[in-house]
């Protein structure tokens, strides 16, 4: 009987320490909503379901105060340095008064610059347009024509930059499905075709900002202005990576939209955390990805509501 009790303890540790192992090998992943033009409850759903589903990772939520005047704001505290990766989802544009206090602004900061991993989901280069840092990190995003530079892809592939002033400030038509081209290498993109189909995305035209640092990733073609625009690109900042891109649209009534259920755009999510948390990427390509001819789209039921 000592035996079996013996052994049936010795079961049980080599369980829970398993677990415990198992457990510390994921990513942790924050999200940060709250408020938005956009949907960002069922985007936080259906991002969270996408990680969730990878196995790769853990990932908590922290909901910001919707309001300004809200008095949780002197105690709300998202504690980003207790996470590998950060995927920004809160938006302002409506109501630039509706900010992070200074004192998370500046966590968040030092938090990149000290090799921290933050993710710009779609809407989230629109906010924050009075932060310096912030337009650093992302490096473009949704601005007026008369703030920083604008980013564009010639003909030979070559990057060019539209001063402040020049050209538009930045707008999106209407989502269409567009043929992605891949322009510079990171494991993130490893083992993707160079075009492939997304669907029903917003091509951002005329993202501005500081443009330092930026390595853009994917890019698509835009016939009202007749010219390549980025899609996805990556930051430095400090020791840290960001990773920003236009996909990930979801708008309120949408539920599950083809945008989410697109392989490509899982794939990349899951991916870009990935290669934030770690410089590197395990996470395969499937091999039902799109193709330049041919969109590829998860066909489960929503499990979110």
């Amino acid at each position: 009987m000592k035996n079996m009790i013996a052994s049936l303890v010795l079961a049980l540790l080599c369980t829970v320490t398993y677990a415990q192992n198992n457990h510390d090998k994921l990513i942790r992943v924050l999200i940060v909503d709250g408020f938005s033009n956009h949907d960002w409850r069922q985007t936080t759903k259906q991002v969270k379901k996408i990680l969730d589903k990878s196995g790769l990772f853990e990932v908590a939520v922290s909901t910001a105060p919707g309001t300004v005047n809200d008095t949780a704001w002197a105690t709300w505290d998202p504690g980003f340095k207790n996470y590998d990766v950060v995927i920004q989802n809160t938006n302002n544009i409506q109501n630039p008064s509706l900010r992070w206090p200074r004192r998370i602004e500046e966590e968040l900061e030092n938090y990149v610059s000290s090799g921290g991993g933050l993710y710009i989901l779609h809407s989230a280069n629109n906010a924050f347009a009075h932060w310096d840092a912030y337009n650093r990190m992302i490096g473009m995003g949704w601005r007026s024509k008369e703030t920083g530079y604008a980013l564009y892809i010639d003909k030979n592939k070559a990057v060019q930059r539209v001063p402040p002033g020049e050209g538009e400030g930045t707008f999106h038509g209407n989502r269409s499905d567009l043929l992605i081209h891949k322009l510079n290498s990171n494991p993130i993109n490893k083992g993707f075709p160079n075009e492939w189909v997304t669907p029903d995305i917003e091509l951002y035209k005329y993202a501005r900002g500081p443009a330092e640092n930026v390595t853009i990733l994917s890019y698509a073609f835009d016939a009202e202005t007749n010219k390549n625009w980025p899609v996805e690109w990556v930051v430095k900042y400090g020791k840290g990576n960001v990773y920003a891109s236009s996909m990930g649209h979801l708008w309120s009534g949408d539920i599950y939209p083809v945008s989410y259920r697109s392989i490509d755009f899982q794939t990349i999510l899951i991916r870009a955390t990935e290669w934030l948390a770690k410089g590197k990427v395990t996470y395969p390509v499937p091999a039902n990805f799109p193709t330049r001819s041919t969109i590829s789209v998860n066909t489960e039921p929503d499990t979110t509501r």
